[in-house]
């Protein structure tokens, strides 16, 4: 494994900015998240990394080398893709032995036999090497199309959304493998997700991506404590975060400049009072087994929060309403009290 830098990195297609003076250094054996919406830049960094794209400016760094200029195969990178691409025609032991039976690395036949058994048993696939690879269901595809990068050892892994078309319980599955493996291998990678839940579970540091810029990095839980902007502050967090013009809730003394509040379900405080003393009123639950989402109404204002199963609110219901220490930014959605 190695270390990978990019300094100063743009790609430009005709007058679209796709990725914008970007630098990121990600350290040997960690793994990187790169989160944002579609069009924000994360696969064309991807790209970038992996020499499918060349950069208009900047310079990007493998291992202490400069790559810049370097063509895919000597980059020493595997790339991970959303769709399997597997090949359909050979066994799952020769889809995962194909990366080593390269002209370009002529690994011993012994040597690709060790390491594809113990790539395929930390996978959980062992039982299906002898299976075609159109004999599999989606998530053993997927475990597959991993495994076939793991088999190479790389410098660094590039994983692109390789879970999104899983079913919600697959994904849950390999997330929790993914990681696993990640950390028994020491393995250094850097991951592409929409995807909140994957980054907050996967990921060593998150980077928040918006039109091809580096908004913010940081630890998960940095992250989600101390966004940056209000940007940032909406991309983490289930229910989404609340942003409420600042004084509709009781909060104490807030910051010079604050206009905006940003209410997460642990800086509210809700409990049914009287319409007298209330401040606002229960729209709807939504009862999700494990948890409640509650809907509330002030005015013309909405805030989703969690409560538990066992709540006695109801719809029609009003309620008192009290923030502690909830997030404040200014008129420009930056934060106020913290950086980034």
């Amino acid at each position: 494994m190695a270390d990978v830098v990019l300094d100063g990195v743009t790609k430009r297609f005709g007058d679209t900015t796709a990725v914008a003076n970007l630098s990121l250094s990600i350290a040997d054996g960690e793994l990187i998240v790169l989160l944002g919406p579609t069009g924000a830049g994360k696969t064309t960094t991807l790209r970038l990394v992996a020499g499918l794209e060349h950069a208009d400016a900047g310079r990007i760094a493998i291992g202490g080398r400069d790559v810049s200029t370097v063509e895919p195969a000597g980059r020493d990178v595997t790339f991970v893709f959303q769709q399997y691409s597997l090949y359909p025609h050979l066994s799952v032991y020769d889809n995962l032995a194909f990366p080593l039976r390269s002209p370009a690395r002529r690994v011993p036949e012994d040597e690709i036999k060790r390491r594809v058994t113990d790539i395929a048993t930390m996978l959980r696939i062992a039982h299906k090497l002898d299976n075609r690879a159109t004999r599999l269901s989606g998530g053993e595809m997927q475990r597959v199309a991993i495994g076939r990068a793991l088999v190479r050892r790389p410098s660094i892994y590039l994983m692109d959304e390789p879970l999104s078309s899983l079913d919600a319980k697959l994904r849950s599955d390999l997330r929790l493998e993914l990681k696993r493996v990640q950390q028994d291998l020491g393995a250094t990678i850097l991951y592409v997700t929409h995807d909140q839940i994957e980054a907050m579970t996967l990921a060593s540091r998150i980077g928040i991506m918006r039109a091809g810029e580096l908004v913010q990095i940081g630890t998960p839980r940095e992250i989600y404590q101390s966004p940056a902007n209000v940007y940032v502050a909406s991309r983490l967090g289930q229910p989404a975060i609340n942003l409420l013009p600042a004084g509709l809730i009781p909060a104490g003394a807030a910051p010079a400049g604050a206009t905006t509040v940003g209410a997460r379900t642990e800086h509210l405080r809700i409990t049914k009072a009287a319409r007298r003393d209330a401040l606002g009123e229960v729209a709807r639950i939504e009862h999700l087994g494990d948890q409640n989402h509650l809907h509330i109404r002030i005015g013309d204002n909405r805030l989703t929060t969690l409560v538990d199963p066992g709540t006695e609110l109801a719809a029609g219901d009003t309620v008192a309403l009290a923030l502690i220490d909830p997030l404040y930014f200014d008129q420009a959605g930056y934060r106020i009290g913290g950086g980034a």
